[in-house]
């Protein structure tokens, strides 16, 4: 099973257990990014975590915004952009651009 599954198997295990989640989503990079198009983070309101879009303080952000999209049921779509000179403060390899799609989970019916 690829890391992808896990991040979805572990969503819906804990969508099946009561939880409210939301699954974010790399769907672009462009020049340094730790982690490529596709790679998932899966938060729930408790708090818990499974993936990684980003790390660093953008992982923080992407949280933070799926905490909104469970409260408010809108989907997101985040763009962080950073220069090569403050790349490595907020945890990117050097300069570069991500955008990621935030959005509430809902249970199967």
């Amino acid at each position: 099973m690829s890391d992808q599954e896990d991040i979805l198997s572990t969503a819906a295990d804990w969508l099946a257990a009561g939880e409210t989640v939301a699954l974010a989503t790399v769907v672009e990079t462009w020049g340094s990014s730790p982690r490529p198009a596709g790679s998932q983070l899966a938060v729930t309101a408790s708090g818990r975590l499974a993936g990684s879009v980003s790390g660093g303080c953008i992982e923080g952000a992407v949280a933070e915004a799926a905490r909104r999209s469970m409260a408010d049921g809108q989907p997101q779509l985040l763009d962080f952009g950073i220069s090569d000179e403050r790349a490595w403060e907020v945890g990117l390899a050097c300069g570069g651009k991500l955008k990621v799609f935030v959005e509430k989970l809902d249970a199967a019916a």
